[in-house]
């Protein structure tokens, strides 16, 4: 599905950045502005850390994975059923990524 025939506000993944790190934060919106057809839909700033609400499930696990290589840390990849397609009659899932920093 191209970019054009999503809204804006359409996301797949939650990546989940503990706590908030200005560091990691800008290499996660590097790596989205590589991508053309990648956005992030919503950020949500918490008190404990910040929520990015990123548009593929596929990229946000890729980007964990980025995140832990680069920055070490912690990594949870968990999914849970969103909906399911009327269509095929698969469950539609969305993902979430927590990346927590290592504490020094």
């Amino acid at each position: 599905m191209s970019k054009l025939s999503r809204s804006k506000d359409y996301f797949e993944a939650i990546l989940q950045v503990r706590p908030k790190d200005k560091e990691v934060l800008d290499f996660i919106k590097k790596q989205v502005e590589k991508r053309e057809n990648e956005w992030i839909a919503k950020q949500e700033e918490l008190k404990y850390g910040v929520d990015l609400y990123i548009s593929s499930r596929k990229f946000a696990v890729i980007l964990g994975r980025k995140l832990k290589k680069n920055f070490g840390g912690e990594l949870k990849i968990t999914k849970s059923i969103f909906t399911r397609d009327r269509q095929t009659s698969k469950n539609v899932y969305r993902v979430t990524v927590l990346f927590r920093i290592k504490s020094e």
